[in-house]
């Protein structure tokens, strides 16, 4: 009898989102060799009081994608989600958490508490949709491996109790998902990052994290490394429905 590993098999990078200046708002799904399907963030949310938001001159929000409807052109609804990865709940990330209410949802719990308790704005904008009662979270303290092959970075800094993800696949080999603990190629190498880029809430940790999630790139062989919010990168990447694999 041949037994095989659970494995990561493909990779979908899914555009939620994009802003006018051409900053990507993207998401993720993990599919596994046994089936269960992992997405990462969901994006905007499409509430008209959100929307009608004034934004500064050329950061328009394009038009949106929910993860709901990316995952319908792959054949898949919120009920075939196993597990939804918060990275954190900042507005471009989790406005539709709230549909995925069949989903288990993960997240650090130094990030979840800390969320809950304060009223900055970054949090309450979409409290209604990563706070709905019907969600159902595991918390979870640090690094983590939710399944063979996907890993959970605590990555603080940005906000309390960030997440970035490894994912290894079996032909890219490992994947590292910066999120928002490296939105930019320059915010990846502790040489180039600046010490303050004005959204990191503590930018001493977001440093620090940066210098460890670089080392464990280098550490682990990663060969593809998609920053959270790229614009010059982001172009040249495969979309859904490409994958990587």
């Amino acid at each position: 009898m041949t037994v095989t590993k659970t494995q990561p098999v493909r990779l979908y990078l899914l555009q939620l989102a994009l802003i006018e200046d051409g900053t990507p708002i993207p998401g993720y799904l993990i599919q596994t060799s046994d089936g269960k399907n992992i997405l990462i963030d969901t994006g905007y949310p499409t509430d008209d009081a959100f929307l009608a938001r004034e934004r500064p001159k050329g950061r328009s929000i394009l038009k949106i994608t929910t993860a709901v409807d990316q995952l319908a052109t792959l054949g898949l609804t919120p009920r075939d989600i196993q597990y939804l990865v918060c990275t954190h709940f900042d507005p471009d990330h989790s406005g539709g958490h709230d549909a995925f209410r069949w989903s288990e949802l993960i997240v650090q719990r130094a990030h979840y508490e800390f969320a809950r308790a304060t009223e900055n704005e970054r949090f309450t904008l979409t409290r209604p949709h990563w706070d709905h009662p019907d969600l159902h979270y595991r918390l979870i303290d640090g690094d983590y491996e939710l399944a063979p092959g996907v890993e959970l970075i605590e990555t603080s800094g940005h906000v309390p109790g960030h997440q970035a993800v490894l994912v290894t696949l079996p032909n890219t080999g490992p994947v590292l998902l910066a999120i928002d603990a490296a939105a930019m190629e320059i915010d990846f190498d502790p040489a180039t990052r600046l010490k303050d880029n004005g959204v990191d809430m503590n930018p001493v940790e977001a440093l620090q994290s940066s210098r460890e999630m670089f080392e464990l790139a280098q550490q682990r062989g990663v060969k593809l490394i998609v920053f959270g919010h790229d614009e010059v990168a982001w172009p040249a990447l495969k979309k859904a429905p490409e994958f990587y694999d």
